[in-house]
């Protein structure tokens, strides 16, 4: 059982008001120095950080393929193993890691040698913790929070505490093999989560195109992908089941803010100060309950994004959507399961042209689609809803068990680099070290990629 130290100290730090009385308060600029050296040629490893993953290669958590492909990455900043990186405009959230590879990170990333007696990863510890983000927060520069920025000059103002060096290593191991059975745990319910995701994919997409009856005499579609259908279903074009909607938001009709979020319409807070929002929203096309939105951009870079979501409500959404009215001969839940379905298969992708792979309906109104009889229709909605329900209540309580894990392994961070728990004396056996999982969707990554685009 992991019990504190036996005797503390009172500081005066905005975040921190005790320490154990054995480690030192120590002002940045004593603990790191920063690293300015250039990439002549761009050579190196690219690399990049994120509150979720550290330092990792970049290739391996690009968001979208190709976006660099023809950008030089000469003047790049060279990044030792060790150095601690720094995205300055999002250190507010932890964005900050020791490196343990050898590259090039962007220009707009700061990095710092640690100096001596200053164990890099304590310090890649330290400064991804809430109390010590909070604190970069404060010290920050900017109107917008997601462009605060955390400059060296003042990070080095700042005031860390660092306990003996043989102890810092002695916590380092010790975070290491606790955070690798944590975040091992935390993959295996990701993985059971993504196999769920998988099975209502399945029970969707069958029922869609196959139907309820299994017995049922069948026929070929003419449609690749799908095969044989029910024998009593047509096939349509798309333009047959639904016609293109744009009603203009102009002079602000309606501030009820949508967006498609993984397959879902979600609402925004209209009046957010993230710095994403136009200035006006009168672009905006209104939207009504039974609508179908279609994000049928950037069909090239963008291979993991669901583009197809059910509208429930009447708001506004970007106009860069292509917004559907069902006709009276489908079901709206029944056409959105079964385009969510085409969605999922990759059917939109390679339609595009343009720079952005972007199209439009005019250039999937001519989609081959299977329709059944309306009162099926109504029947397979209701039940991939009813099946899609039940799977989700499973993913949201694995889910609540990530969220349980994930606070926990904060929270012991938090109280082993601050001193409220002492780790000295326990024996760390051998373990095979995991790395924590990727943010949702890689939202993080996405913005960190906005961030220093912004910079560049």
């Amino acid at each position: 059982m992991l019990k504190p130290y036996e005797e503390y100290k009172k500081i005066d730090l905005l975040w921190l008001d005790i320490i154990p009385s054995h480690w030192q308060c120590m002002r940045n600029k004593n603990i790191l120095t920063e690293i300015n050296v250039r990439s002549l040629d761009g050579s190196e490893e690219l690399l990049r950080i994120s509150q979720y993953t550290g330092v990792t290669i970049r290739r391996h958590n690009k968001s979208k393929v190709g976006m660099r492909d023809a950008e030089t990455l000469e003047g790049y900043k060279i990044v030792k193993k060790n150095d601690i990186v720094m995205n300055i405009m999002l250190a507010w959230n932890g964005s900050t890691g020791a490196s343990a590879f050898d590259g090039i990170v962007s220009p707009a990333y700061s990095v710092f040698r640690v100096k001596q007696d200053v164990n890099p990863w304590y310090i890649h510890y330290l400064f991804r913790i809430p109390a010590v983000t909070n604190y970069f927060k404060a010290y920050s520069t900017g109107v917008i929070e997601s462009r605060l920025r955390l400059y060296p000059e003042k990070l080095f103002m700042l005031t860390s505490i660092i306990p003996p060096r043989e102890e810092q290593g002695q916590i380092v191991c010790f975070l290491d093999w606790k955070l690798a059975k944590i975040n091992k745990l935390i993959r295996a319910k990701k993985k059971q989560i993504e196999l769920l995701n998988e099975q209502k994919q399945v029970i969707i997409n069958n029922a869609v195109t196959k139907g309820l009856d299994p017995n049922v005499p069948m026929k070929d579609s003419g449609i690749e992908w799908i095969g044989t259908i029910p024998e009593h279903w047509k096939v349509l074009y798309l333009s047959q089941t639904a016609t293109e909607q744009s009603i203009s938001n102009k002079d602000i009709h309606n501030q009820n803010l949508l967006s498609l979020s993984y397959g879902k319409i979600i609402n925004k807070d209209i009046n957010t100060t993230d710095g994403l929002l136009p200035a006006s929203f009168d672009t905006y096309q209104i939207v009504h309950n039974g609508n179908i939105i279609l994000r049928l951009t950037d069909l090239q870079n963008d291979h993991k994004s669901l583009r197809v979501g059910l509208v429930t409500q009447t708001g506004i959404i970007t106009s860069a959507y292509t917004c559907l009215l069902p006709r009276r001969n489908v079901v709206p839940e029944f056409l959105y399961l079964l385009l969510h379905s085409y969605d999922v298969c990759k059917v939109f992708y390679g339609m595009g042209g343009g720079v952005r792979q972007s199209i439009g309906f005019d250039d999937i109104r001519r989609l081959l689609i299977p329709v059944p009889p309306l009162g099926e229709q109504k029947q397979i909605a209701d039940f991939c809803n009813a099946k899609s329900d039940f799977i989700e209540g499973l993913i949201v309580n694995i889910e609540k068990e990530i969220l349980l894990l994930t606070e926990y392994r904060i929270r012991l961070i938090s109280d082993v680099v601050t001193g409220k728990t002492d780790v000295r004396g326990i024996n760390v056996p051998e373990f095979e070290y995991v790395e924590e999982s990727i943010g949702e969707d890689g939202i993080e990554e996405t913005v960190a990629e906005e961030c220093e685009t912004e910079e560049e």
